[in-house]
């Protein structure tokens, strides 16, 4: 008989799961807002598009962070902070002024944003020390089933009934609860003066990262590669280059590169990358072209949306049970194939394409991405010793992040240029979707790599080691 989650345990997940829900949440009801914020601050996409790449850039700079800063500050000490600083961005975003400012506090605000998840999958993995890991684990993954079709129907009624500015304000009172809660159930477990940091990585890779997508992002305004971007590029690829040199020399690294040695690690990793590329497709561009094309408002657009999160959910809830079945490789290629068919269909998109075709087609697209990335999620620890869980961990966020990021960008540039090029607006949607077409074309590469079936001892075994998810060192 399977015992019971302690009665103290279920308490510190409910209170620390409220900040990752926040987390989830502000992410997808951003999305829904990028129309109105273009319009407010009188900014041009390829602008606009920083607020929600900023985010993801700092949150991908932070995730490896996470483990160290338990180490150092302890775990009430350290979700808190993160907490606290989520919870100023949020203020500060509500109150911007501009386009540029808007910009500069997200970054704040993904800085707390990004530990919050790993160090909430650390806390909880050490006080449930290998008990119910199961059970626990299913808790955890709540904010990402309810996150991607909540988020994008709340987000709508915000902005369209008190405006883009409470997306952001609505998380002060919920924040403040949330710090409370915190406080009151999480341990106060001693610091380490020994927790070390890869700070030379962490100066090295976030830099990089940023100049190479405002690099990217510069392309539409410069009509090619003008000095700025050039210069942009190329520091970014030399700090990039010096990353992987320090990487594969450091004892520690922030991010093991190491890993890519192991085929099931390198595919799981190419695949999440790709699927966020494939996935930002649906989530930043459908809202947008409801919006501009048909002329939606914020919460139609966010109820159209929510399909896709509704395909994600049901997805992650199945595609474990399949795979056990018909192994990984089977499902990740299936995942592949439904992504590039709407993708494909999406390339199709004019001005007069009903809504009823394209809800249909977002459900579809989000049970691609979730039998994706179930499969990938598993084949990351294929192969890997437990000593490098977490390295494994950690390496495969950045990259979900990066993708993220990288994606919202060449896709925002895409559909500027596309859409100055004096034919309809609805097309330069159809042709944008051609980049989302290609990630997930490549996917099947990836997914094809990795092996059919996984042994069910490394499905055991890799959990309890994540309590120590998210460390760089």
């Amino acid at each position: 008989m399977t015992e019971k989650i302690p009665r103290n345990l279920l308490a510190l997940i409910g209170a620390t799961l409220l900040g990752v829900f926040l987390v989830q949440m502000d992410s997808t009801m951003v999305n829904i807002a990028l129309e109105s914020l273009r319009r407010d601050f009188d900014a041009d996409l390829d602008v606009i598009q920083w607020v929600s790449t900023s985010y993801m850039l700092a949150m991908a700079a932070m995730i490896p962070v996470a483990g160290w800063a338990i180490d150092r500050f302890g775990s009430r000490g350290a979700w808190l902070g993160a907490l606290g600083l989520f919870t100023i961005g949020s203020l500060l975003c509500g109150l911007a002024w501009s386009a540029p400012s808007l910009i500069a506090m997200r970054a704040v605000q993904g800085v707390g944003g990004g530990m919050l998840l790993p160090l909430f999958q650390t806390i909880i993995a050490r006080q449930a020390a290998g008990r119910n890991f199961g059970k626990v684990m299913g808790l955890i993954g709540v904010p990402m089933l309810l996150g991607p079709v909540l988020g994008p129907i709340l987000g709508g009624v915000l902005v369209t009934g008190s405006g883009w500015r409470w997306i952001f304000l609505v998380n002060l009172p919920i924040c403040l609860v949330a710090a409370w809660a915190a406080a009151r159930v999480l341990p106060a477990d001693r610091p380490s003066e020994k927790a070390r940091l890869d700070v030379a990585g962490l100066v090295l890779l976030s830099p990089a990262l940023v100049a190479i997508i405002w690099g990217l992002s510069r392309i539409s305004d410069d009509g090619g590669l003008g000095t700025p971007t050039l210069v942009a590029l190329v520091v970014g690829a030399g700090l990039l280059g010096s990353f992987v040199v320090h990487a594969l020399r450091a004892a520690a690294p922030i991010v093991d590169l190491r890993l890519f040695g192991n085929r099931d690690f390198t595919a799981s990793a190419v695949l999440m990358f790709l699927a966020m590329v494939a996935l930002v497709g649906n989530i930043l561009l459908i809202p947008l072209y409801y919006q501009q094309v048909h002329g939606y408002t914020p919460l139609h657009a966010g109820l159209l949306l929510a399909p896709n999160g509704v395909g994600s959910a049901l997805a992650l809830i199945l595609a474990g049970r399949v795979m056990a079945r018909v192994g990984a490789r089977a499902v990740a290629v299936t995942g592949s194939v439904l992504l590039l068919g709407v993708a494909l269909a999406f390339t199709q998109l004019e001005a007069g394409t009903s809504q009823w075709l394209l809800m249909p087609l977002l459900l579809i697209g989000g049970v691609g991405f979730g039998a994706v990335l179930v499969p990938a999620q598993s084949g990351i620890y294929s192969g890997v010793d437990r000593v490098a869980v977490p390295h494994a961990t950690t390496a495969t966020r950045v990259f979900q992040q990066v993708g993220a990021s990288l994606g919202v960008t060449v896709l925002a540039v895409s559909l500027q240029r596309n859409a100055a090029g004096g034919g309809s607006l609805g097309a330069a949607f159809g042709t944008t979707f051609w980049w989302t077409a290609g990630a997930a074309a490549l996917l099947l590469i990836p997914a094809l790599l990795l092996r059919g079936t996984r042994p069910a001892a490394e499905a055991e075994g890799a959990p309890p080691e994540t309590s120590r998810a998210g460390r760089g060192s």
